[in-house]
């Protein structure tokens, strides 16, 4: 028996087109939260204070008592915002990258890759500014929005331009 559907070229998958466009969206998507992470990095390397006028309100004291108390503080805080700034720019490379060539190749493990990442990286950030009341929480949610999105749309199509090669040596799903 025919199915007339199927007959007359309706399926239930994208076209390779529309799956070709929404994978491009989607490492955009990514694409675009890796650079800010690189930017966001960068920043903390070098124009971050070690102190934001939201960490003593959040502590209940002033800057001058901090200051005062914990004489060292900033200049150790300086060190670590610069190795957590080139965590950040490293994570941020390495996400550009996984955009740019792993989704594109419909790498297997892709997907659980980007979204513990994403998790580990703009969420956990994120999620973190909003337990402090942070002054930029709304604005660090973006990424994870954006992030999030990226994930939700390369699964959408997930299956939409898969190869059947072996899955056990680094075929594409």
């Amino acid at each position: 028996m025919s199915d007339p559907m199927r007959n007359a070229g309706v399926t239930a998958r994208p076209s390779p087109q529309a799956a070709g466009n929404s994978h491009r969206v989607s490492a955009w998507m990514l694409t675009a939260c890796g650079v800010w992470l690189v930017g966001l990095g960068f920043y903390f390397i070098v124009l971050r204070p070690p102190l934001l006028p939201e960490d003593p309100r959040f502590m209940g004291t002033t800057l001058e008592q901090i200051r005062t108390s914990v004489p060292g503080l900033e200049a150790w805080l300086q060190k670590v915002f610069t190795v957590m700034g080139g965590f950040m720019a490293g994570a941020g490379v390495l996400t550009v990258f996984v955009a740019t060539v792993a989704m594109p190749l419909r790498l297997k493990g892709v997907p659980w890759a980007v979204g513990f990442s994403g998790v580990l990286t703009v969420l956990l950030m994120s999620a973190t500014n909003f337990a402090l009341q942070s002054d930029f929480r709304w604005l660090l949610l973006l990424p994870a929005l954006v992030w999030f999105a990226g994930l939700v749309v390369y699964l959408a199509n997930h299956g939409a331009t898969s190869v059947g090669h072996d899955r056990g040596h680094g075929g594409v799903d």
